[in-house]
Formats: structure tokens, sequence, C-alpha cells
């Protein structure tokens, strides 16, 4: 890791790259990677307190094959919303957020 002011703060960070099964989740992983941030991919059907166990200090929402309008389409558990942690949501990720 580079010895940079913001390297030690963004060491202690952890963002959870949430997979709703599109091919992109390791990537947007890797890429938080390399700017020196933890990040770990989990499955889109943890529970709110799943999530809240893992500490995250930021939450992706990755893309995915299905459309938010289609049933059975994968869902995130509304509570994650209240856990006050930033989300960012991409592609289907993004839908999601806007919907619930």
């Amino acid at each position: 890791m580079a010895d940079t002011p913001g390297a030690t703060a963004r060491a202690t960070d952890r963002i959870l790259v949430v997979d709703f099964g599109a091919q992109y989740a390791q990537l947007i992983a890797r890429r938080v990677r390399e700017a020196n941030v933890y990040s770990e991919i989990v499955p889109h059907d943890l529970t709110a307190a799943e999530y809240a166990a893992r500490r995250p200090t930021g939450i992706i929402f990755s893309g995915g094959p299905a459309s938010v309008h289609v049933d059975g389409a994968p869902r995130i558990d509304p509570g994650v919303y209240d856990l006050g942690v930033p989300i960012l949501g991409i592609c289907y990720g993004a839908q999601l957020i806007a919907q619930q």
C-alpha cells in the first residue's frame, strides 16, 4: 500500500459488493481493492443483520441479468437501507434502490 495520508484510513474501510448474478461483481470488487479499500462479495439474500455483522462502511449493489419488474427478481432485505451506510447501485442495483 502506498504511503499516502489517505491510505491508512481507507485500509480500515470495508465495502460489501452485493452479487445479483451479473458477471461484473468480481470486477467491481477488484476495482475497489485497487483503491486500497477492502471489499468482499456477498450474496443478495443475506438479512440486514448479516450485513450489519460484517460492519460495512459502504455497500455496492452490482448489476444483474434480471429486471426488477419481473416476478421472482432478486430483492434485498429492506432493513439494509436502515444500516446508515452509503449504498451505490450499479445498473440493476440502481433500479432496485429506486423501486424499493
